[in-house]
């Protein structure tokens, strides 16, 4: 391949040989918060973290460099080499368009700058993707470093990153995983997020959430398609009736971090939809992208009520925005005794230290000034909020309304307070389940399924289309021959993919997502890998998953919440399954500290599997994505959980090589009388 194009230059050159001029700070994007160091680096750590960061740089760039990052670090709290950010557009590019020796690596060049598009990526400056800190890497050299291995690497070669440092290139063989990533592995004495908050500012560890450090955030589709979910079989608990949703009241808030999935959510479903947020720029935002509309936006609760009565007698599926505060929201809802059927909070209260939450009674401008110049005071602020969230929650819930949290520390962080939110404060027992707990575990991960995820490295619209249709047609015979167990979740994922392309535009590369099983993500990627072979398919095709799945994330609040035999606060699913998929076939394997609810609060692993039509990618397939699904099963039918049971008996029944050690079932009462 001829590489000679600026681009293709730029990506191999790595650190460049001359300095590139100093880069202002671009207002048309959205900007991480400063981070706060004050109280947390000495003058010796913030040595060090210059120290640190020169490192990558020639010792002639040094005088030039030393004052400027030190500024940066002073000015952000971080230091992300903005002077290195390169000047060509940031986005998922056709494949072939990548200088490579390996096709897997410029598969994965891709894959990175996707999570990197302004249009994809929260603060794509700040190489953050998803969740408020979810990096992709710590520093622009790192990047830049990265793509210029990435460039040169062989199918026999593998990319080491720690926590976005690119270690280098080591020989390896074709079988062996291209990059394996790591982020945030501390060990767990200085595991806090005080501890996040130093070595990330000395530039030693990141946050890579997961599907920024895997490179396989695919933009908010992912979200609105999990939302959606999450609400069709909240409807199914609380047997809503053949009209679904239709005529029901969904409260929840956080337009930001959601990305507005839950105003498409609502939409899709058939939901009178109300959320609450604070934020002028994410309301601005979501109005752009065509989530909400500028007229479904109130400020005033009489008119805001006014429309919810009259949306909820036509039946009308529709968005609502509440430009303001959920507990302002909510309590102006039990005076005025509107029945709610449906709530939720989405805000982003595992990252209250970047206001992901906004106490009562504040601006946002106001709090974001709060916290910056008295963060104690700001903390003391949200704490009182919470106590208010909760007790509002309560009264709604006791008036019928079905309240779950939603995997974003809620029921975490108002347990830090003397909020009514504990059922048993000894047993660790809250009021309200998480969602995963009472919804997508048993109705969905404990059944095998979650978030199968592809990308069309062609980048062609009718790649896509073609998926999408293929995807269909393969769900649709599995549903013909399907358990009654598992035909609602067929059902609800080819009715998602059939209308996917109406009812949400795809933002970054042309990707997709569906929930599957592994029976029905090995015969969709069998059906795709057969497709690229006849050429019907143009492109390779990449694969891969959400964190918020069956096997890949140990967290106690979130994905493992449904595990009650003691085991949901250890990591051996998460980090046995990359270790899995790394000799299966996957193309890249991460690991990670973090993803969805936060530091600390979760171990997750992730995957990426480029398929180009080969024998070899079948194999890949049938042996790597088995294993990645039948991981968790098999964990969660040791915990005792029913549908796991079934599920896993089933797999064996399809493979007589699969042999998975079964829980013997104990008698309650035997226990109980035992231990008295």
């Amino acid at each position: 391949m001829n590489h000679n194009s600026d681009f293709q230059k730029a990506i191999m050159q790595g650190i460049p040989a001359i300095l590139p001029p100093v880069k202002p700070i671009d207002p048309s994007v959205s900007h991480a918060p400063k981070r706060i160091i004050d109280d947390i680096l000495t003058l010796d750590d913030k040595r060090l973290a210059l120290k640190n960061a020169l490192r990558y740089f020639p010792e002639e760039f040094h005088g030039v460099l030393a004052p400027e990052f030190a500024e940066e670090l002073e000015r952000f709290g971080r230091i992300y080499m903005y002077r290195f950010m390169p000047d060509y557009e940031m986005l998922a590019r056709p494949v072939d368009e990548y200088p490579a020796r390996s096709k897997k690596a410029a598969a994965i060049m891709l894959m990175i700058q996707n999570n990197l598009d302004k249009k994809v990526a929260k603060h794509p400056h700040e190489l953050i993707t998803y969740g408020g800190n979810g990096a992709v890497f710590q520093n622009w050299a790192q990047y830049l470093i990265t793509m210029q291995y990435l460039s040169q690497m062989t199918d026999e070669q593998t990319l080491v990153l720690y926590s976005g440092h690119p270690m280098g290139l080591f020989p390896s063989m074709e079988q062996a995983p291209r990059v394996v990533v790591t982020n945030g592995m501390m060990i767990p004495n200085y595991s806090t997020k005080e501890d996040w908050n130093k070595y990330n500012a000395l530039g030693v560890t990141s946050y890579g959430q997961m599907t920024a450090g895997s490179f396989m955030y695919i933009g908010p589709q992912g979200i609105v398609h999990g939302t959606t979910l999450t609400l069709l079989n909240a409807g199914r608990i609380k047997n809503f009736g053949n009209n679904g949703l239709t005529g029901k009241l969904y409260i929840t808030s956080g337009l930001g971090g959601m990305s507005g999935a839950q105003s498409k959510a609502a939409m899709i479903t058939g939901a009178v939809g109300v959320i609450a947020e604070v934020d002028p720029d994410a309301v601005a935002q979501r109005i752009a992208d065509g989530y909400i509309m500028e007229e479904n936006v109130y400020t005033d609760l009489t008119e805001l009520r006014k429309s919810i009565v009259m949306h909820k007698i036509n039946g009308s599926a529709i968005a609502l925005i509440y430009h303001g505060n959920i507990v302002d929201l909510l309590e102006y809802l039990v005076e005025e005794k509107i029945h709610v059927e449906l709530g939720s909070d989405q805000t982003s209260l595992h990252n209250i230290d970047d206001l992901g939450y906004c106490p009562a009674g504040f601006s946002f401008e106001e709090a974001k000034q709060l916290l910056t110049n008295d963060k104690a005071k700001f903390l003391e602020e949200v704490s009182k909020t919470l106590v208010r969230h909760v007790a509002a929650v309560n009264i709604l819930s006791d008036r019928g309304m079905y309240f779950w949290d939603y995997g974003n520390a809620f029921l975490l962080e108002a347990g830090k307070t003397s909020a009514d939110i504990w059922k048993n404060k000894e047993k660790g027992l809250y009021k309200y389940p998480s969602y995963v707990e009472d919804i997508m575990g048993p109705m969905c991960f404990d059944y095998g399924f979650g978030p199968f995820r592809w990308v069309c490295a062609s980048g062609l619209k009718e790649d896509l289309d073609f998926t999408d249709a293929l995807a269909a047609k393969v769900m649709k015979k599995l549903l013909k021959e399907a358990p009654a167990e598992i035909r609602g979740q067929l059902l609800d994922n080819i009715n998602w993919i059939e209308a996917a392309d109406e009812n949400l535009p795809v933002v970054g590369s042309k990707s997709r997502i569906l929930y599957a099983d592994a029976k029905g993500r090995i015969e969709i990627a069998l059906a795709f890998n057969e497709a690229i072979a006849k050429g019907e398919i143009k492109g390779q095709v990449v694969l891969g998953r959400d964190h918020h799945d069956v096997s890949g994330t140990d967290s106690p609040f979130r994905e493992t919440s449904n595990i009650y035999d003691g085991s949901r606060y250890t990591a051996d699913m998460a980090v046995h399954n990359v270790i899995g998929d790394s000799f299966r076939g996957a193309s890249w394997v991460s690991i990670h500290n973090g993803g969805g609810v936060g530091w600390g609060e979760v171990i997750n692993g992730g995957f990426g599997m480029v398929i180009d039509g080969s024998d070899a990618a079948a194999n890949n397939i049938k042996n790597m994505l088995f294993w990645d699904v039948n991981n968790g099963i098999a964990r969660r039918s040791w915990a005792r959980n029913d549908e796991a049971i079934f599920a896993i008996k089933r797999a064996m029944d399809e493979n007589p090589q699969l042999k998975v050690t079964l829980p013997n079932l104990a008698d309650d009462d035997l226990i109980n009388k035992t231990i008295v």
